[in-house]
């Protein structure tokens, strides 16, 4: 395979911290060497951190900035649903066999109504062909150990240089761009980067926030995820092996913020009035955290050279587990673009202009269906409970409208049309294996 020359500059901290803007004292890498293509990464975080590790596997010379040590980037305490298109990339990154140990799949989804009778139950034989090999709907993946693995095997490209921890070095100020050809801002939600830029984000707060916890539950089936959903908002469980379960309980933000405060006793005692049927709390297992919750998307993912990456340019509900998978489809497709251009001649200007307009569709429509599923099923509307039982009653008794769903979440609404590369080329894409 051919390989591909150029030079990266990351930030990407935990999703809630705003990220100072890059100064003078942070310059790319000598572009005269191997006339390499420079390209500015703002964000050490999975997405950051991944689009580095997929660049420099095409050859490319990467450099990564964060103001949080790589301690600070890895304490944090979630856990991630993890789809087949995720898996797909992880894969063609030599990626997905050293995370295997930390993968908990789950081979049935049980989709719930607090309102309706029908439990619609998804299992593999639900999944597209293509993906049923696998033997699981999906995985989930703590952060710790992603992001050690992520940022070991960055300690390792001779190609790629870190530079985490630097808060001396990153205060507020205009970033020296110029020997930069490509700029991506992948610095979370608060993007100081995207405000600089003046990149609009079209933004539609929820009433809801999101609480996350990790408990031990008693009752539970095997390799089982859970998706519950309540007046006040949906609830999921989520296996992490064993006993233990992370649970992201969706309900209004002040409401989440009491409850986190809670001491674990009281806690578990609220924690048992609300889980599914057979499912009873023992303990608790980290510190819950309550955050607001918004649907954002930035209606231009990128201006001239600068682009936005991941969260830094879109959030939705986290009903579904769509999140991170999302901002992991944007990194395929710009490894795509940069790929396109280093070996079919696609100009520069084109690679941030066809992936603005080649992810604005999946973005859009993972945020719009979400937000739709949300208000139709997270309210106590008499008059919409006939409607969600004819729909969950629909999904329970039609098998295709089963895998229609499930591939809209494992694989993003786009593979309805038109399938991935994958699954017509025995696994191979921009010249990597799976």
């Amino acid at each position: 395979m051919d390989r591909w020359s150029f030079s990266t500059l990351v930030l990407d901290p935990h999703d809630m911290v705003t990220l100072p803007m890059l100064t003078d004292e942070l310059s790319p890498t000598n572009k005269d060497v191997n006339d390499a293509l420079s390209v500015g990464i703002l964000g050490s975080g999975p997405t950051g951190a991944l689009l580095a590790l997929g660049l420099s596997r095409l050859g490319c010379r990467v450099q990564i900035h964060d103001p949080l040590s790589a301690d600070q980037i890895s304490s944090r305490s979630r856990a991630y649903a993890i789809t087949h298109s995720s898996r797909r990339l992880l894969e063609r990154l030599d990626l997905w066999t050293s995370l295997q140990p930390y993968l908990v799949p789950f081979r049935q989804l049980c989709l719930q109504d607090q309102w309706s009778k029908p439990s619609v139950w998804f299992r593999i034989a639900d999944l597209a062909p293509a993906n049923r090999n696998a033997d699981a709907i999906g995985w989930i993946l703590d952060h710790q150990p992603l992001m050690q693995e992520l940022l070991k095997r960055l300690d390792r490209e001779a190609n790629v240089a870190l530079q985490l921890g630097d808060r001396a070095s990153s205060g507020v100020g205009q970033a020296r761009d110029a020997g930069f050809d490509l700029i991506v801002a992948a610095d979370g939600p608060k993007s100081s980067h995207r405000q600089a830029w003046r990149l609009p984000l079209w933004s539609f707060p929820y009433r809801q926030g999101c609480l996350t916890l990790k408990v031990s539950l008693r009752g539970a089936a095997p390799a089982t995820a859970h998706e519950y959903f309540r007046a006040e908002g949906p609830f999921a469980v989520l296996p992490l092996g064993g006993q233990a379960f992370q649970l992201v309980w969706s309900a209004p933000l002040n409401r989440c913020r009491e409850r986190a405060a809670l001491d674990p006793s009281t806690l578990l005692d609220l924690l048992a009035t609300v889980l599914p049927s057979g499912l009873e709390p023992e303990a608790l297992l980290d510190q819950p955290v309550a955050v607001p919750l918004q649907w954002s998307l930035a209606p231009k993912l990128a201006r001239g050279r600068k682009i936005l990456l991941g969260e830094a340019g879109h959030r939705c509900h986290p009903v579904g587990g769509q999140g991170l998978n999302l901002c992991w489809r944007d990194v395929d497709e710009l490894i795509a673009l940069v790929a396109a251009h280093q070996h079919a001649g696609l100009a520069l200007h084109q690679v941030s202009a066809r992936y603005s307009c080649r992810r604005l569709v999946d973005l859009f429509l993972i945020g719009a269906g979400t937000d739709v599923l949300l208000r139709l099923f997270s309210n106590s509307w008499r008059g919409l409970r006939p409607v969600r039982f004819v729909i969950l009653l629909l999904i329970q008794r039609l098998p295709l409208l089963r895998r229609i769903a499930l591939q809209v979440m494992t694989d993003g609404p786009m593979t309805i049309l038109k399938a991935p590369p994958e699954w017509k080329q025995r696994g191979f894409r921009h010249g990597v294996q799976q």
